[in-house]
């Protein structure tokens, strides 16, 4: 399948809430998924949104083993979530350095619940529910974050930790064009 354009910061399409997935182990939310997994790997991310290739439908893919992008970051599970639903469990949040395919080259601190509950629906229509922490739970919340029309410099709450990989992390922009 092909790597799709990822939309940018700016584009209103970015800003909509996504439509809830109706239909499930249709060629067409097949096609989506391979879309969106060919796309991310493509673009070295640990997840995307389908929003961010410019479809209106809840959905969103993450995981991974290792990645160049977060080099200290744990594994996450490979996952398809489709019309997610998140729940804080405790009000306790962390503030960690987060970017995005929608926003290159740049990272912020960004405020997230560090322990949720999330659930949904895998492309069979399978549920599927698990109770995370940490850079999971960031990387689910953010990704979420596409269907309701949120990147992530919304959340920012002190711009003096938000700017340019290339300045704020040098080591880890060498090491990426490196690879």
């Amino acid at each position: 399948m092909p790597v799709r354009p990822i939309l940018k910061m700016g584009d209103p399409r970015l800003l909509r809430n996504a439509q809830r997935v109706k239909r499930f182990d249709s060629p067409e939310l097949a096609a989506l998924i391979t879309d969106l997994h060919d796309t991310m790997l493509h673009a070295g991310g640990v997840g995307l949104a389908a929003p961010q290739i410019g479809v209106d439908l809840a959905v969103v893919i993450f995981g991974f083993e290792t990645s160049i992008r977060y080099p200290d970051a744990p594994p996450v599970p490979k996952t398809i979530l489709i019309n997610p639903i998140i729940e804080p469990i405790g009000g306790q949040q962390t503030e960690d350095w987060e970017g995005c395919l929608s926003v290159p080259g740049l990272r912020g601190k960004v405020p997230r619940f560090h322990h949720i509950r999330y659930s949904g629906f895998d492309p069979d229509g399978q549920s599927v529910e698990r109770e995370v922490d940490g850079f999971h739970a960031r990387v689910v919340q953010h990704e979420c974050d596409h269907l309701w029309g949120m990147l992530y410099p919304m959340r920012i709450r002190d711009f003096s930790a938000f700017g340019f990989t290339e300045v704020l992390f040098p080591a880890l922009t060498s090491a990426a064009e490196s690879t």
